[in-house]
């Protein structure tokens, strides 16, 4: 039955809802359970889950038509639009940005010359890589914080070692390295960044 000249049910719906579930689960391992629990930034959560259900139904869409050029265009569009014109994405996070999209237009563009266990394969080999990496390669995540140091005296090159004590005392934190940002020497002030290992594995 149509209705304005479009279809009000297709046989593909199920192949959609079945994709779509393959896509979510993976995603939400990638996401939730191996991205979060290493950055525990809730920032780019949003971001890579909506992309991803974009980008499958996008591509979905697209191929059902079978339009070569207008998939080719789609895919360009979904690419350009990963900066967004805004503050610069960190590499790890774009990373992770370009693998749901990966997987999005993997579980969507499949076609009959490529079997669900391939599907499913494709999917687990993607998970396994990224565990591997970040689990038991990775096992030392470094991370940073800005700090405003009062004690300008101790910013000089001669002086790192009182540094890296005092900081080292004041924090509690065994400090990697440092980096000198500004300093105003109207307020005796000095922007550091202070780099250390996550604890946390």
């Amino acid at each position: 039955m149509d209705f304005l000249e479009i279809p009000l049910f297709d046989d593909d719906f199920y192949k959609m809802v079945f994709r779509f579930s393959i896509n979510i689960i993976f995603l939400t391992i990638i996401v939730r359970f191996l991205y979060y629990p290493k950055t525990r930034s809730k920032d780019y959560l949003f971001t890579y889950y909506m992309i991803s259900i974009i980008v499958f139904f996008l591509c979905f869409t697209l191929k059902k038509y079978e339009l070569d050029i207008g998939m080719a265009l789609g895919l360009f569009a979904i690419f350009g639009i990963i900066r967004y014109r805004t503050d610069p994405i960190a590499i790890k996070e774009m990373t992770y940005l370009f693998v749901v999209i990966g997987v999005s237009v993997i579980n969507s563009l499949a076609n009959k010359k490529m079997s669900y266990a391939e599907i499913f394969a494709a999917n687990l080999i993607v998970v396994f890589a990224i565990m591997v990496i970040e689990r038991f390669w990775l096992l030392k995540n470094e991370v940073s914080k800005e700090i405003i140091y009062e004690k300008i005296e101790n910013v000089t090159p001669e002086n790192k070692a009182l540094l890296l004590e005092d900081l080292e005392q004041r924090t509690g934190i065994t400090i990697n390295r440092v980096k000198i940002g500004n300093i105003d020497f109207l307020k005796d002030v000095a922007t550091i960044t202070i780099y250390y290992y996550n604890s946390e594995k």
